[in-house]
Parts: structure tokens; C-alpha cells; sequence
């Protein structure tokens, strides 16, 4: 694998990820890119947040749109669920996920191309937006995020994040949730 793809996609990763991807599918036609291509070219877009019609062909992962669609097909497949579990997993086999005490914070985001969890934007009600809450643990590792229409409170939102926390060879929930400035200003 040339160098500019392996410096966006480490072996230690892929090995990690290789086993959840689903089996590609057959049809007729040309044959599908390589997987591993694919994620390269993923990753590459989402680090550096260019459009994903404008991922470089020098890259080798072939066109954005591919790497999009098959970044939708893996979505819908649950792969990322897979894999962030599994990371979990290792984390706390490394006894690094502090649950002594969590956090749960939101940020309202644009949603142009819309979707079944937009909203009216608090803001702008014109513009449809997103909302993303996310619960950590005391070191700021991410346990459950949750996607809501951008005009949802966040208080609302406090216990699905909580129960939303993937079991974890044993890992319960926190002991104390403490909520941001949203969620703080109405009884949890």
C-alpha cells in the first residue's frame, strides 16, 4: 500500500476494523475498490473536512462519492456502532473509563440537506438543524451520543444518554451525571 494511504489508515486500526465490514456485495459491473482504499479515503475526507467531490484522485482511494456511499452502506450495516463498542471494550480492559463521574453537553449544528432528526434551528427557525449530545466520562471519553432535532432540550435527553451507554464487560453507569448549562437550568 503506498505511503499516503497507509499515514491515514495505520495497520493497528484497520486490523481492528477489517472483521466488522460487511461482506461486499455482488452485482455485475466493475468490481468493487478495496475496502481498506475506501476507508483511507473516508478518513481522509472527515479529517480535513474537504467536499467529498473534491477528494484528490492523486490519493488512490477512488472518487469521494464512492467513499460516500460506502461510508452510508457501512452506517446502515452498523459497522461504526460495531467498532466503537469494540474500542470501548479495550478501553476498559484497559481500565481507562473513568465512571465515577460523566458528563452531558449538546451542540446545535446545520443541517442543509435536512433528514428525519432536523428541526426548526432555536436560533433561525428558517434553517432546519441537527442537535448532537454526547455523554463522557470524567476523562472526557465519549459514552453515548445521541442525534435530536435542533430544537430538543437537552434535559430531555439526559436519561436515553445514560441508558444509551453500551454494556462494557461489566462497566455500569455512572455514579454522578453532571449536565451542561442547558440541561442544568431545569430539575434533571
Amino acid at each position: 500500500m503506498p505511503g499516503k494511504v497507509s499515514k491515514w489508515l495505520p495497520d493497528d486500526l484497520w486490523e481492528r476494523v477489517s472483521p466488522l465490514l460487511p461482506k461486499p456485495r455482488r452485482h455485475p459491473g466493475r468490481k468493487p475498490l478495496n475496502d481498506r482504499i475506501v476507508l483511507t479515503g473516508i478518513i481522509f475526507v472527515l479529517r480535513t473536512g474537504i467536499p467529498w467531490r473534491e477528494m484528490p484522485a492523486e490519493l488512490g482511494c477512488g472518487s469521494g462519492m464512492t467513499c460516500l456511499r460506502r461510508l452510508k452502506w457501512w452506517y446502515r450495516n452498523g459497522v461504526f456502532q460495531r467498532l466503537y463498542e469494540v474500542l470501548l471494550a479495550e478501553l476498559n480492559g484497559a481500565d481507562k473509563i473513568d465512571g465515577s463521574r460523566a458528563l452531558v453537553d449538546s451542540a446545535t449544528t446545520t443541517a442543509p440537506s435536512g433528514g428525519e432528526k432536523t428541526g426548526p434551528n432555536p436560533t433561525d427557525r428558517r434553517k432546519r438543524g441537527s442537535k448532537v449530545h454526547v455523554l463522557v466520562d470524567a476523562t472526557g471519553i465519549p459514552l453515548a451520543i445521541q442525534v435530536t432535532s435542533a430544537n430538543t432540550h437537552d434535559v430531555t435527553q439526559v436519561i436515553p444518554l445514560v441508558d444509551g451507554v453500551p454494556k462494557v464487560r461489566g462497566k455500569k453507569r455512572p455514579a454522578k451525571t453532571k449536565a451542561g448549562q442547558g440541561a442544568r437550568r431545569s430539575r434533571l
